[in-house]
């Protein structure tokens, strides 16, 4: 009697001891599951973030700018485009100061062809050199002098006191140019200006040309000025490609090229005594201005 009832107290107490045991194997069998498919998810993570900082890497960096070097502002023009433009000033240039001539210069020059009783006839020429390099947080060198174009060339239609301001595209000369064209009267008398400003891969030039009829002497036409301005901006354009080219000149002047490929934060350009400064001669790099500022000039901009 007493076997016969332990018998079913055994068999019970395995039937409990084994409904107990499975949940736990379940539970150890889900935990097993949901551990894998985490690690998976974490996987996933880990390979999507890895990925979006290469992008985020790459995304910095920016194409080198094209040229890395400026001619030398006084010897863009050859000798005879300076017998053109300034007959009477060939060797007249005066130099701006840089502190860094491999990102800005700026040279001019004056003519005055005294005729006495017949009067005289006055020209003044001038070159700005600007050079942009590539920058991580602004963009590639190209856009940055892309976007000095643009204001510049504004600013050139923007002159205080100017009279029939004129603007045109310009082919042919770098990858983007314009001509602006004025007169301004002065006490002296009517002045001419011209002002092409082009722009070649990262570097603006900027090439200023006025003459004037003083004396009793007859204004110059303008069509023989722009004719001018666009020569000797083309020749400036090929000063700066030639620079950049391995010879190290610049045009058929034989200029040289700016010592390395640093940007500078200041240059400043010399104002000759001379009758094109009532005139409001241009664009001369004001000292202290910086890569995305526009150049001061003699003349004040219409407000």
């Amino acid at each position: 009697m007493h076997r016969s009832v332990q018998r079913p107290r055994q068999r019970l107490t395995r039937i409990v001891v084994g409904a107990a045991a499975l949940p736990v194997m379940l539970v150890a069998s889900g935990c097993s599951s949901d551990s894998g498919d985490g690690s998976g998810d974490d996987a996933k993570k880990d390979s999507g973030a890895s990925a979006s900082s290469s992008a985020t890497e790459a995304g910095t960096v920016v194409k080198e700018a094209a040229y890395a070097k400026l001619p030398e502002p006084c010897k863009v023009f050859s000798s005879k485009t300076l017998k053109d433009l300034v007959p009477k000033g060939t060797k007249s240039n005066k130099e701006g100061e840089s502190d860094d001539i491999a990102t800005r210069g700026n040279c001019s020059w004056d003519s005055l062809d005294n005729k006495g009783v017949k009067g005289s006839q006055f020209r003044w020429l001038n070159v700005s050199l600007l050079r942009f390099e590539s920058d991580e947080s602004r963009g590639t060198g190209e856009k940055l002098a892309g976007e000095y174009y643009t204001k510049h060339a504004e600013d050139a239609r923007s002159v205080a006191d100017a009279k029939n301001t004129k603007s045109q595209p310009v082919s042919g000369t770098g990858n983007e140019a314009t001509l602006v064209t004025y007169d301004l009267k002065k006490k002296e008398g009517t002045f001419k200006q011209q002002t092409l400003v082009t722009r070649v891969e990262n570097v603006v030039v900027t090439v200023d040309y006025n003459g004037a009829g003083l004396a009793g002497d007859d204004s110059p036409k303008a069509a023989d000025l722009q004719k001018a301005a666009q020569k000797a901006a083309k020749e400036a354009v090929q000063a700066v490609v030639t620079a950049n080219d391995g010879g190290g000149a610049g045009s058929g002047a034989g200029s040289g090229s700016g010592a390395g490929a640093t940007p500078g934060n200041s240059a400043s350009a010399s104002v000759s005594a001379s009758p094109s400064k009532a005139a409001g001669k241009g664009s001369s790099l004001g000292k202290g201005s910086d890569d995305s500022a526009s150049p001061s000039k003699s003349a004040t901009k219409k407000d």
